[in-house]
This record gives structure tokens, C-alpha cells and sequence, in this order.
């Protein structure tokens, strides 16, 4: 089955986005997020957002197959994923992320720029750019830090430990594990809805720019470079090799 995203208007304005990559647990690829970048684009019907996977995986991350060196122009591997989940985060409707299964890398990220996470029983989230050789994009590591804190979002990181739903739940990287998770995901999105819309999206935006730290211009083209050498490196080849032949990876620092 070919890789999609399902896009399914419910009424109350509630858009129901599905990714669906059933053989690799519903990895996010450049075609994916073309799709996703498009299910995003304001619509004055869609009050809210609902994001899941399907078949009980929420995201396994991007597809590392997928993934290479930067381009002969300076454009980093993940500069669509960096793209598409800032207009999620930013997007005017409120957004809720039902997690059901791993919530690994962009997946993980994926989550985290949405307002609000529901998660079953069986969630977990992992991050492993340290076991892949990546310098993750500044943009994801500020939403972690905003959710579970400096420490923890260390740890998360440099260490890339499994956290399971409770941990989760208590980190508040999660809002709620109730035992009926979908069913509470689609009530709080038909409450979300129920707002008056632009009081919403004004508070949303609001929240979104108290939060945001910013960076300088120099800040953001070094960050850019020391995310370029990374991705090129031996290492992230490695780390890609590695994960894909289901080995440990043997790292050189190069």
C-alpha cells in the first residue's frame, strides 16, 4: 500500500489527518509531508485538527531512507519536515495529536507541535538523532524543552531513552492517557471547535509568540552549518546503516 495522508472534514469543523504508511509504522516521507503541507493550508471550515496514525502507530519517525547528506545548495535533508511541522504549530485551528503506539523522531516532533497530546496506554515517545549522528533542528528541540523542560529534554535527546505513556503523562509531554483515548482525542477537538474562532487562533498565536525565544540571524545560519556537517557526516551514514540493518552503531567521530 502506497504511503498517504487521509483527510477526513468531520462536522463541527473537527479535520481528521491520518498518516498512513502501514509497512514502515507510518514513517513520514517527503511526499507525505507535500500532502500534509496541503492538509494544512487554512480553511475558515476547519475549527480544529486531529492528527494520528494508522493502525495503532502514531509515527516512526521520518523514513531514513529518505535521508542523505545536504544538497549542493545548503538544503538540509529535513528542511520540509522543519517546515511543515512550524505551519502545524502555527496554524490557526487548535490541534490535538492522538498517540497510539511509538512516537519516534519527527514523530515524536510531530506531536509536539501540536497543542495538545492524548495518548493510549501503549504510547511511548523516543528521540535517537544521538544514535543516528543528526544535530536535530533547533525548532524541535525548543518544542521539547517548552513541554518536559531542559533536563529532561537532555535526556530525551543525548540519550534517546524510550519513555513509556506514564512517564510521559507525568513529564506533561503528554496532557492526558485516559483509558478511551480516541474517544476523549475527538471530544476535546469537538470542545476546541466549539470556540469562537478567531478568539482562538488569536490566543494560539498569542501563546505561540510568549513562548518563542527566537533566535538571532547569526544564530539560526550557525545552527544551519553545525546541522549541515552533521547530516553529511560518516557518522549519520552510519547511524542511517545501522538502524536500517538493525545493528548498534559503530561511531567515529568523523
Amino acid at each position: 500500500m502506497e504511503p498517504t495522508l487521509e483527510v477526513e472534514d468531520r462536522e463541527g469543523g473537527v479535520r481528521v489527518l491520518t498518516v498512513s504508511n502501514p509497512s514502515r509504522r507510518n514513517a513520514l516521507n517527503d511526499a507525505l509531508l507535500a500532502r500534509l503541507d496541503a492538509a494544512l493550508e487554512p480553511a475558515g471550515h476547519v475549527r480544529a485538527l486531529l492528527v494520528r496514525g494508522q493502525g495503532g502507530h502514531f509515527c516512526a519517525g521520518y523514513d531514513l531512507t529518505h535521508l542523505g547528506p545536504p544538497g549542493a545548495d545548503g538544503r538540509l535533508p529535513d528542511d520540509p519536515l522543519v517546515a511543515c511541522l512550524l505551519k502545524l504549530e502555527r496554524h490557526p485551528a487548535p490541534s490535538v495529536a492522538l498517540v497510539q503506539g511509538g512516537a519516534v523522531g519527527a514523530g515524536f516532533d510531530l506531536a509536539a507541535s501540536c497543542d495538545f497530546r492524548v495518548g493510549a496506554g501503549d504510547a511511548f515517545f523516543l528521540m535517537p538523532p544521538a544514535r543516528l549522528g543528526i544535530v536535530y533542528s533547533p525548532e524541535g528541540l525548543a518544542r521539547a524543552v517548552r513541554l518536559v523542560g531542559l533536563s529532561r529534554a537532555k535526556q530525551l535527546f543525548l540519550t534517546a531513552r524510550r519513555l513509556p505513556a506514564a512517564e510521559a503523562l507525568a513529564w506533561g509531554l503528554l496532557d492526558e492517557c485516559p483509558e478511551d483515548a480516541e474517544g476523549r482525542a475527538l471530544a476535546l477537538c469537538a470542545t476546541l471547535a466549539a470556540g469562537a474562532p478567531k478568539a482562538v487562533s488569536g490566543m494560539k498565536e498569542a501563546f505561540g509568540l510568549l513562548a518563542r525565544s527566537g533566535l538571532s540571524p547569526e544564530d539560526v545560519a550557525h545552527l544551519r552549518q553545525v546541522r549541515g556537517e552533521a547530516f553529511g557526516s560518516e557518522d549519520a551514514k552510519e547511524g542511517r546503516a545501522a538502524f536500517l540493518e538493525k545493528r548498534a552503531p559503530r561511531f567515529n567521530g568523523r
